[in-house]
């Protein structure tokens, strides 16, 4: 059907016009209809956006600044480390039988000499009373001898009887007071196996999970449970070969009873992030480095009062390990990292922007020590570095300063 505008068009009388717009022509064929109208008006605004003049040229901008200081810095290291008890006691009966009592609560604290099994015992009583009945045999054979050498003790002498009998009589007296002693140490272990049936802690700490019940038949070999003694509590980490250069002097002693006096105090973080409020001090090193990580291992003790920290747990444990003596600091913010680089951007004294490569040292809570590339004075961006090149001019504004690590 024929196409009929929404609107009739007029047409202007202009040639100039007529031969742009009109009917006839390229452009006029298209733009017939009023939904093209709001185009080409947007194509006006483009063509005349696009004619303004070019921005004036920027200012300086601002950026924030942070004068480089010059200090001596604790420098703080961190291992991770393992906990375990101070002492761990594995707690095996010393004789053969049934369990017939479990006296412990598992998971709670014992004391040394606390019953925490009991093992059937009437086996070993009646081997006990066996045992006191064969003494008192042995010892009334004694007895017996005894009068016979004390009888004829004095018929030998007159002759009365043959020396010989008085001989055997002295030798007899003589076995039956062995016989005596051999059942005394027989009685003696009888009482000794009965009293192991009272399977007891050998040491002041948290008993374990049980590892058997109640009817089961247990043997010297049996492991029943452990005893853990948690207050101290030992905490093991390694540290690598050149720490342990660096630090032996301070943490090797004579005798592993007494704390070294130059050993840094340790500060315990648990898994949480808190950090443990009691401190820590080194015992002693293991015995050789381990040759497939180059690393000693360090045994240190924390005091453990409440019995917050158990074996196996998990933490790091950080310590001063030396100082660097008139380090210079930056913040870490200030320093950028380009392709295993680092670099500052300087301000100077015509405030403009001086951008130099620099080594970086160790890192010291939010701050990073420059071995070599800045003064101490100078100031550096830590805010808008992005802003800037080199040589370019700025407008700095000094931070606050913050001294001291995290």
């Amino acid at each position: 059907m024929p196409f009929e505008p929404a609107m009739p068009l007029r047409w202007s009388n202009s040639p100039s016009e007529r031969l742009l717009f009109g009917p006839s022509s390229a452009v006029g064929r298209r733009c017939l209809t009023s939904a093209a109208l709001p185009l080409l008006a947007a194509v006006f605004v483009v063509l005349a956006g696009c004619t303004k003049p070019a921005a004036a040229p920027g200012v300086a901008p601002d950026v924030k600044v942070a004068v480089v200081e010059q200090r001596d810095v604790p420098i703080i290291s961190e291992w991770v480390a393992t906990l375990d008890g101070y002492v761990n006691a594995q707690i095996q009966p010393q004789v053969t039988g049934y369990i017939i009592q479990q006296n412990y609560k598992e998971g709670s604290p014992v004391r040394k000499g606390d019953v925490l099994f009991e093992i059937d015992p009437r086996p070993f009583q009646a081997v006990l009373d066996q045992a006191k009945a064969q003494l008192a045999q042995a010892q009334a054979q004694l007895g017996k001898t005894k009068l016979d050498v004390d009888r004829d003790t004095p018929l030998a002498k007159e002759r009365a009887i043959a020396q010989s009998q008085l001989d055997n009589d002295i030798q007899a007296n003589l076995a039956a007071d062995a016989a005596v002693q051999s059942t005394k140490a027989q009685v003696e272990q009888a009482q000794l196996n009965l009293g192991f049936t009272h399977v007891t802690s050998l040491v002041d700490g948290i008993a374990g999970i049980a590892q058997v019940q109640i009817g089961n038949l247990v043997s010297p070999l049996t492991v029943l449970t452990s005893v853990s003694q948690v207050n101290p509590i030992k905490a093991f980490f390694p540290i690598s070969e050149q720490e342990y250069l660096r630090l032996a002097e301070k943490i090797n002693s004579e005798s592993h009873l007494e704390v070294p006096k130059d050993a840094p105090i340790l500060d315990l973080i648990l898994a949480d992030g808190t950090i443990y409020p009691q401190k820590g001090h080194i015992l002693y090193t293991d015995r050789q480095v381990d040759i497939a990580t180059g690393s000693i291992r360090i045994a240190s003790a924390f005091p453990n009062p409440k019995n917050l920290l158990r074996p196996g747990q998990f933490g790091r444990v950080r310590a001063s390990t030396y100082t660097r003596n008139s380090a210079l600091l930056v913040p870490q913010r200030a320093v950028i990292e380009i392709q295993g680089t680092y670099q500052l951007a300087v301000v100077g004294s015509d405030n403009k922007v001086n951008v130099r490569m620099v080594k970086v040292g160790e890192r010291v809570g939010s701050q990073w020590i420059i071995d070599s590339g800045v003064k101490s004075g100078e100031m550096v961006i830590v805010e808008g570095v992005q802003k800037v090149r080199d040589g370019s001019p700025v407008k700095p504004t000094l931070l606050a300063a913050k001294t001291g690590a995290n």
